[in-house]
């Protein structure tokens, strides 16, 4: 299996760190990485959506936000009753995997732009849909019963979180500017697959410090963070065969139903489950889920997308 370019930063970064190599990657520069492309994505999307805007992607939307409410829905029975896990360990990574990763979302952008696979391109919209309605539902399962503590921090953790806030901001930027972000855009556009680069050798260097963690776990974690990806994305995947995407938009809502968050909800579910057990989503999504839908799940979905094609 060949990989693409950018992923070979990935698999570097986490080599560097199963040999003992200390790689010195600032603190800072992660974050303006993080920055960087979120905006990027962002950006990109709301030009799209200057020039594609319609009615057609209302139903769109609903059908993407209702991906987001049902995976974890999916998850958190299987977490409580075949995992073992509490109420809040259950919901809190139910939550993760419901929601997105950008990250991921990003790769899969670049292997579809390297083979120069068509992909609908105001998909960022989607992106932000799936933001939110996952954490609201994995607070829902865990606090059903019980009543919410500090509901405004809890709101401006769902609604105006980094995440939120950035891929928003740039995508009503970019539709709002449309062509007059051309003086912009050769930074953001011509920058992302190198900025996307050396973020990868950073998350290649965390998925492998994760390992020790993910040991300490069991085969139960392990296993559920390959599953997990892999029904959400089928579920994705027929969703977009359903609404007649190309085999690029088929790939890129099945990566986003595989892929789980490691930066929004985390957050969130800090502030919603103080509780739970961060440890157990962060560990599956960024030691299994991450390295599993860069290598192997994102060429399948596309090999797959173009069958269905």
């Amino acid at each position: 299996m060949q990989i693409d370019v950018v992923v070979a930063f990935f698999v570097l970064g986490m080599l560097s760190t199963l040999v003992n190599s200390k790689i010195d990657f600032p603190k800072g520069l992660y974050q303006t990485l993080t920055l960087f492309l979120l905006l990027a994505i962002g950006l990109k999307g709301g030009v799209a959506l200057d020039k594609y805007a319609s009615l057609n992607l209302i139903p769109q939307t609903l059908l993407v936000i209702c991906l987001g409410v049902a995976i974890p829905f999916i998850a958190y029975p299987v977490l409580k009753k075949v995992g073992g896990w509490s109420r809040n360990d259950a919901a809190s990574t139910a939550a993760h995997y419901g929601s997105v990763s950008v990250a991921t979302f990003a790769v899969a952008v670049s292997v579809l732009e390297a083979q120069g696979t068509f992909y609908e391109p105001y998909f960022p919209l989607f992106v932000v849909s799936l933001e939110i309605p996952a954490i609201a539902v994995g607070i829902w399962l865990a606090k059903r019963h019980s009543k919410v503590d500090n509901r405004k921090q809890l709101c401006h953790e769902l609604f105006l979180n980094q995440g939120v806030v950035l891929l928003v901001g740039g995508l009503l930027i970019g539709w709002w500017g449309g062509s007059r972000t051309d003086n912009i855009m050769p930074f953001f556009s011509g920058m992302f697959h190198g900025v996307l680069a050396l973020f990868l050798l950073q998350m290649g260097r965390v998925a492998a410090g994760q390992i020790g963690t993910l040991r300490q776990q069991g085969l139960f974690l392990t296993s559920f963070a390959i599953a997990m990806p892999l029904a959400g994305a089928v579920l994705g995947g027929l969703i977009a065969w359903g609404l007649d995407f190309s085999a690029g938009g088929i790939t890129l809502l099945a990566t986003l139903g595989a892929s789980a968050s490691y930066i929004a909800v985390p957050a969130a579910m800090s502030v919603a489950l103080p509780e739970a057990n961060l440890s157990l989503p962060l560990s599956g999504s960024l030691a299994i889920t991450f390295p599993f839908n860069v290598l192997v799940g994102i060429p399948a979905y596309l090999a797959i997308a173009h069958q269905l094609t």
